[in-house]
């Protein structure tokens, strides 16, 4: 009996050791890999809002996500979008070309280009089959809200344009997104017109008032996003606006009317509060939401190189597959 009271209070010990420890580990085993492709994601640190240090990020993006990427068996086709620089990737066998995917970049509103798009544009393409079309909306501090959301409803119309019905279109976001993707979806709402078949949101950034408890809880486990960094990309993006609306927070807003939605979270992540909120705002509001929850995953963990994150895009083709 002592013996196993000793073994189990071992195994409780065990249990016990913080989720900071856990992720330090984690740190460790990746190494180099994720420090680097921590780089794809964010600055990570507010004195990185200067003009130099926000030029030299958006560079590092656009080189390492040309290294990233995928490629094989894709094509990557850049073109003007009225003067905004988008690009196509598709499969250069023969997919599905009767429906898109309007995929909206994160990076904190501040960084993200089309080499950044290519990580994720090109894992969506391999599992669903689909065009996905990538953008670079203007980004602030240069071009504060609403640059980034106008710009997503110029490639929103670019696509009804060549044809496509918006049941034919799913909408992507990641990290600040998502929060794009979703505001995009309240301004088609406003204007009377049809929303997107399906929407599909890696850690969306979803309540910029920060008010949810992961902001603090998970602070110190987030090997990705920091507190400071949000405030930063925050005051950048939104200024002195009222960061309850709904069109910077769409967690506070009316959620009624949007597609069938795709959440995907880690749980390291800071903004695990806004993926769940969020996911409870859509049942209330008689949304179909599908909520996958990854074990020590963090913030869009989908574009490393995974099995975690191969198993994420592969739901999200399935989920796809569900809405047609």
């Amino acid at each position: 009996m002592d013996n196993e009271k000793r073994d189990g209070g071992l195994r409780g010990a065990w249990k016990r050791q913080s989720a900071a420890q856990q992720q330090a580990a984690e740190k460790r085993r990746l190494g180099p890999a994720l420090q680097a492709l921590k780089a794809l994601h964010s600055v990570g640190t507010p004195g990185s809002m200067n003009a130099e240090e926000l030029e030299r990020q958006r560079r590092m993006q656009d080189i390492i996500g040309h290294l990233a990427a995928p490629m094989a068996g894709l094509s990557w086709e850049p073109f003007s979008l009225n003067g905004m620089n988008a690009a196509w990737m598709r499969r250069k066998a023969p997919h599905k070309r009767r429906r898109a995917i309007l995929y909206c970049h994160g990076g904190g509103y501040t960084s993200g280009n089309l080499g950044y798009s290519r990580v994720l544009a090109s894992k969506l393409t391999h599992v669903t089959g689909c065009d996905v079309l990538t953008f670079e909306y203007r980004l602030a501090p240069e071009h504060p809200y609403p640059a980034a959301v106008e710009d997503a409803l110029r490639a929103w119309d670019h696509l009804m344009y060549l044809g496509y019905g918006a049941r034919d279109v799913t909408v992507v976001g990641d990290s600040a997104g998502g929060n794009l993707a979703l505001v995009l979806c309240r301004r088609l709402r406003a204007l009377e017109r049809m929303p997107p078949a399906a929407l599909v949101l890696m850690s969306p950034w979803t309540d910029m008032t920060a008010s949810g408890p992961s902001y603090t809880e998970r602070q110190d486990i987030d090997p990705m996003l920091t507190m400071e960094y949000i405030k930063a990309v925050r005051s950048a993006y939104a200024g002195g606006a009222d960061l309850s609306s709904p069109d910077l927070s769409p967690l506070l807003g009316d959620c009624s009317g949007f597609p069938p939605t795709l959440i995907q979270v880690g749980t390291y992540e800071i903004l695990y509060s806004d993926a769940e909120s969020l996911r409870d705002k859509l049942l209330d509001a008689h949304v179909p939401c599908t909520f996958q929850v990854y074990e020590e995953m963090w913030h869009v963990f989908q574009m490393f190189p995974l099995k975690k994150a191969a198993a994420a895009m592969n739901n999200v083709s399935y989920f796809l597959l569900e809405q047609q």
